[in-house]
């Protein structure tokens, strides 16, 4: 029997379960992988909103990090929530030199609309960014980091997500130095229950990478099962529900 792909998430915690580590390890298992993590925050959160957040202090998240790479390893990575600047600045220190995939997820606002990085962390995201095989940025969050122009000018791979974008379709354009940009657009899923989509597809591509998978076979394939999970919302809680990880039915990479 083969060993599963091994993937470190380094993200915060939602304690509803729908989004940042939660999902993450849902998405990783679903996908035949082995996952690990340090935490970065411990939120209290639900389907209508964020009500506390408490971030870990930098040497915990950097311990939690050594602890797994230097004993299990790791095949790729994904960062999502990273809570403040120095987490960010040890979180790329800890994996500039690591040599294997990184998917980072810049997230900043939750699903829910409350903010979960202040402007001295998103200053950071640059490092993050250089050192990542992939950046994953949602309508608001490629605003915020000056747009396209501005991360092609620093030779940054990026998918940019259409999901927060208006109109009955989604379509996501990655973008790489280089390379002739490629788009992927499908029909839109109407359903409330969205929230951790982007940790869910991010997690997707890092454990795709760390079966082999080339980058754009890793993003057709996190976007059918993010796709499958929307269709299984399981439609818990009264403001945008969980995604139906665990209810996702064998074929839904076809």
């Amino acid at each position: 029997m083969s060993r599963p792909p091994r993937v470190l998430v380094i993200a915060g915690s939602d304690s509803s379960g729908g989004a940042g580590i939660q999902a993450d390890i849902k998405t990783i298992t679903m996908l035949g992988g082995y996952a690990m993590t340090a935490i970065t925050a411990v939120t209290a959160q639900n389907t209508r909103g964020l009500q506390a957040v408490e971030t870990l202090s930098p040497q915990l998240v950097a311990a939690q990090i050594d602890a797994c790479l230097g004993d299990i390893g790791a095949d790729a990575v994904k960062i999502g929530m990273l809570g403040s600047a120095d987490i960010a600045e040890v979180v790329a220190d800890r994996l500039e030199d690591l040599g294997k995939p990184i998917v980072f997820d810049p997230v900043m606002v939750a699903t829910s609309g409350h903010a979960l990085a202040d402007a001295a962390t998103i200053a950071v995201f640059g490092w993050l960014m250089e050192i990542a095989t992939l950046t994953t940025p949602n309508v608001p969050e490629l605003a915020a980091l000056g747009g396209r122009a501005a991360l092609e000018d620093a030779d940054i791979a990026f998918l940019a997500k259409g999901g927060d974008a208006d109109g009955p379709e989604v379509t996501d354009l990655l973008v790489r130095p280089g390379r002739p940009d490629r788009m992927w657009t499908a029909p839109r899923i109407d359903t409330p229950h969205t929230h951790g989509t982007g940790c869910t597809l991010s997690s997707a591509i890092a454990t795709l990478l760390a079966q082999g998978s080339t980058l754009e076979e890793a993003i057709e394939g996190a976007r059918a099962f993010v796709r499958a999970a929307l269709d299984a919302a399981p439609g818990f809680g009264g403001g945008s529900g969980p995604m139906g990880h665990q209810a996702v039915r064998p074929g839904w990479a076809t």
